[in-house]
């Protein structure tokens, strides 16, 4: 059982944790063993028996994959670090800042609301993330995955490490966690504005493709609203674009193993197009509000060699929203929603002074 030392008198506070998946500390093979033993050890993200999983873990993934990974990672390396957790910070630094002045222009403390990041896998982890909010002296906490569409594999395994780390807490917060924000106005606003934003500078593909990270079929025939998710988040982007359904597709990448995903798959969707008269493509992947491994090298150098060896002309990968004010506007509306009736107006002076007259009239009629 985990015990903080109590401070009475201290300010409550209230803590929002964003988490995302994760990333290896470097890019190098050691780093990244590491961190896939811990990522493809979750029940969550591989529903196979686990005597099975356990012997090909072990005995081939653990002892081939990560000398390969770590040479992506390392292609896509910034010089501040891993890409995720670098668009993460400042995602949190820039959410920071916005949120105290909404605070500041409601007339409420801006230093009532911390924020920290966790990552699901590596570091910082989440339960780090939550000791520096319980430390911080935050009584209540906002669960924010940075995940737009639900699924069991992301969103849910981020809510499990959290409910895991709280078990130990002998003084729990109160807790809220957003299941998903798919299809909030403001997230497709700001889609539609960055890729807006490119094609005034790039100019209009023959066909822009959606490509949203795989998952297992059986996962959707199990209940998970994941495919759901990204088919809304799609078409109301494709609306907000003003886009015809021939102007666009939705696809899906980074699957695994010999199982059935959801289709259609972005490699071998690239890979048709040409045929298909498509000479000029553009990817964006909502489901990704950072750039990460699976967009910077699966999808701008892997997917931009499969189309363009299929006899593509041009491709251009769009990036993530990243650090855009107006993801950043998005994140600031979604948290002060779910922040309702906990943000709290301090008293001003004349209302102290009054509640203390009315104590002493009441101490002095008994």
């Amino acid at each position: 059982m985990i015990t903080a030392a109590h401070t009475h008198g201290r300010a409550a506070r209230i803590g929002i944790l964003l988490t995302n998946l994760g990333t290896p500390d470097a890019p190098t093979a050691p780093a990244v063993r590491r961190y896939l033993a811990q990522f493809l050890s979750d029940r969550r993200v591989v529903e196979i028996p686990r005597v099975v999983w356990n012997v090909i873990l072990h005995g081939i993934i653990l002892r081939t994959r990560p000398a390969k990974s770590a040479k992506k990672y390392a292609s896509i390396w910034l010089p501040e670090g891993s890409p995720l957790l670098v668009w993460t910070e400042r995602q949190a630094q820039y959410l920071r800042g916005a949120l105290g002045e909404r605070l500041k222009a409601q007339a409420l403390p801006p230093d009532q609301v911390r924020i920290a990041v966790g990552m699901r896998y590596g570091n910082p982890s989440i339960a780090s993330a939550l000791t520096q909010l319980r430390d911080a002296g935050c009584d209540r906490l906002l669960v924010l995955p940075m995940y737009p569409q639900y699924a069991a594999s992301t969103t849910a395994t981020a809510c499990d490490a959290v409910f895991r780390e709280l078990m130990q807490w002998r003084a729990l917060p109160a807790l809220r966690t957003v299941a998903s924000w798919h299809d909030d106005p403001a997230y497709i606003k700001a889609l539609a504005l960055r890729i807006n934003e490119f094609w005034r500078q790039h100019g209009r593909p023959d066909k822009l493709v959606m490509s949203f990270h795989g998952v297992p079929k059986f996962t959707l025939l199990k209940g998970d609203p994941y495919h759901c998710h990204c088919q809304k988040t799609a078409r109301l982007l494709a609306q907000e674009l003003g886009l015809d359904d021939h102007q666009w597709l939705l696809t899906f990448q980074s699957r695994f193993g010999r199982a059935e995903w959801l289709t259609p798959y972005t490699d071998a969707t690239l890979a048709a197009l040409p045929a298909q008269g498509v000479a000029r493509v553009h990817v964006v992947c909502p489901g990704f509000p950072a750039d990460c491994l699976e967009t910077l090298e699966e999808i701008a150098i892997e997917g931009k060699d499969t189309f363009l060896h299929a006899g593509g002309k041009a491709y251009d990968y769009i990036p993530a929203l990243n650090d855009h004010p107006a993801l950043i506007s998005g994140l600031t509306e979604i948290a002060l929603r779910q922040l309702q009736g906990w943000l709290v107006v301090p008293p001003t002076a004349t209302q102290l002074a009054a509640q203390a007259t009315r104590a002493q009239r009441l101490g002095a009629a008994q």
